[in-house]
């Protein structure tokens, strides 16, 4: 290895060292601190074990919020599908360029936002609830997966699209006969996993206020009823890892 780059690997690895004392100092991480709060970590875990499994209080609106939380997700997801392609189409190479920037801006500003602020601004337009939730998925999900279809369209091949546009199609007929037959099966897949993402973003929406077992793991924790909060989160433990096989396996069958 030459002098040079040694020299580039050495400021590097200082700037890298600078940057990492920065983000400690402004984070104020203190392993001491984590020691000396043992006690605290272990009476919580004392009273979050074991878990309430009673039917009537905990685990039946606890399973009744776990399917808040599935349609939440399965809502939030299917219902930005129309969006989401709109973008993606227009938002792929070879448009008109002003459409392009376009689109991929809009895109761009819906996946910067976060889903809890968009929650947040909804919650104060509709009220807390589920509706809510799925309103604040739909937004950044258009923004998200537009990104991710419009990205798998741009690797399509062009030559077919190149061989209908010279016998004189149209756009729409391009885009309907080349360009979507090519990556339908890539789009489900997408599809599915953003729908295991949305469930698992659902539960943190609950937090603020739009429904699902999420809102009763923030109630359960505002009330310190700690061993509730343990049901729960096992109960989303089961969900996720059963919503998690389901899209895994459906993505398998589609490769």
């Amino acid at each position: 290895m030459s002098a040079r780059k040694y020299l580039t690997a050495a400021v590097v690895i200082a700037v890298l060292g600078v940057a990492h004392v920065f983000a400690w100092e402004t984070t104020e991480v203190s392993p001491g601190a984590l020691v000396d709060g043992w006690r605290g970590m272990a009476r919580f875990l004392a009273e979050a074990l074991p878990p309430d499994l009673d039917w009537a209080t905990v685990v039946q609106p606890g399973l009744e919020a776990c399917l808040t939380t599935l349609a939440i997700g399965l809502l939030g997801t299917t219902l930005s599908v129309p969006a989401a392609l709109l973008f993606a189409v227009m938002g792929t190479r070879g448009r008109n360029r002003i459409v392009y920037q376009v689109s991929r801006s809009v895109m761009s500003f819906l996946r910067a936002v976060p889903d809890v602020v968009f929650a947040l601004i909804f919650v104060t337009a509709v009220g807390l609830g589920p509706f809510a939730g799925v309103l604040a998925l739909i937004c950044h999900n258009v923004g998200v997966m537009g990104k991710l279809w419009s990205e798998a369209m741009d690797e399509v091949d062009p030559g077919p699209a190149d061989a209908l546009r010279v016998s004189g199609a149209s756009e729409p007929q391009v885009i309907a006969n080349a360009v979507l037959p090519a990556v339908v099966p890539a789009l489900i897949g997408l599809l599915l996993y953003r729908f295991d993402v949305n469930v698992r973003s659902s539960l943190v929406l609950g937090l603020v206020g739009a429904g699902g077992v999420g809102f009763l793991i923030n109630q359960s924790i505002q009330l310190f009823e700690f061993d509730e909060m343990a049901t729960y989160i096992l109960m989303v433990l089961v969900l996720v890892v059963a919503v998690d096989l389901l899209s895994a396996a459906v993505r398998r069958r589609l490769a």
